[in-house]
C-alpha cells in the first residue's frame, strides 16, 4: 500500500445526496407538497451560498438558516428548527454509493481512513451510525467545526495535524468536487483521486493523480 492514510469527501463520494427527496420528506412532514418549482427557487438561494460558504465569507450557521428564511416565515416556524428537520430527512433516507462498504472494508486493517466534508455535524455522524461505517474511520473533520471549508488550505493542516502529521505524500484526498476536494488537497500537497461518477468535465488548472468513475476502480488502483 502506497499510502498510511486515505480522506474520503461525504457527499456524493461515500453517500448519496438528493436534496430534493431529503426536502420532499422533511416538507411532508409539514403537509407541503414540495415541488421542482420549489426546489429550483430553494436553489437558486442555496447555491449561491454554498460557494459563499466555502470561500469564507459566511458561517455554516448563516448558510443553514437563510436558505429556509423564506419558508420559516410562511410556516410559522424558525429557520433552525426547519434546518434540523432537513438535515434529519436527510439522515432518514441516507444511502452508500455503490462500492463504498466493499472499499472500506478492504481498505480496513490496511491503512488509516478519514473523512474531510463541507457538510454539517448533524447529518455526518448520524449517517455514519445508520450505514455501520463509524468504527472503520479514525478521523471525521467537519467543515462547520473547524470554521473553514474545503478548499482552504487551513481544514487539511487542521486534519494533517489530528493525523499526527504524517508526510503529505503518504496521504492520498478522494472526492468527487474538483474545486473543494481535488485542488484542495493538492494544495495542501496531497496525492488526490477525482471519483468522477457524474461524467463531469475536469477545469483545465486541476490535475488529480488518478481519476475513476467508480469507487471500485480505486479499490483496484490502491492495491
Amino acid at each position: 500500500m502506497k499510502y498510511d492514510w486515505i480522506l474520503f469527501d461525504a457527499d456524493e463520494t461515500l453517500f448519496y445526496f438528493d436534496a430534493f427527496k431529503g426536502l420532499q420528506l422533511m416538507f411532508s412532514r409539514y403537509n407541503v407538497a414540495f415541488s421542482d418549482a420549489d426546489f429550483k427557487q430553494y436553489e437558486l438561494i442555496n447555491r449561491p451560498l454554498w460557494v459563499q460558504y466555502q470561500n469564507g465569507d459566511i458561517s455554516a450557521s448563516e448558510l443553514q438558516q437563510t436558505r429556509f428564511r423564506e419558508w420559516a416565515k410562511k410556516l410559522k416556524t424558525t429557520e433552525q428548527q426547519l434546518n434540523d428537520d432537513y438535515m434529519q430527512a436527510m439522515a432518514d433516507i441516507c444511502e452508500v454509493l455503490p462500492g463504498t462498504t466493499s472499499l472500506i472494508h478492504s481498505l480496513n486493517g490496511r491503512v488509516k481512513l478519514g473523512i474531510i466534508t463541507n457538510g454539517f455535524t448533524a447529518l455526518q455522524k448520524i449517517r455514519l451510525e445508520k450505514t455501520g461505517l463509524a468504527d472503520y474511520f479514525d478521523l471525521l473533520v467537519i467543515s462547520e467545526q473547524v470554521g473553514v471549508a474545503k478548499p482552504d488550505r487551513r481544514i487539511f493542516e487542521y486534519s494533517l495535524e489530528k493525523m499526527g502529521n504524517p508526510a503529505p505524500t503518504s496521504v492520498l484526498m478522494v472526492g468527487d468536487n474538483p474545486q473543494s476536494d481535488i485542488l484542495g488537497g493538492i494544495n495542501a500537497g496531497l496525492d488526490t483521486c477525482w471519483f468522477n461518477h457524474q461524467n463531469q468535465l475536469l477545469p483545465e488548472n486541476i490535475k488529480p493523480t488518478y481519476q475513476v468513475s467508480t469507487l471500485s476502480e480505486l479499490e483496484k488502483i490502491l492495491f
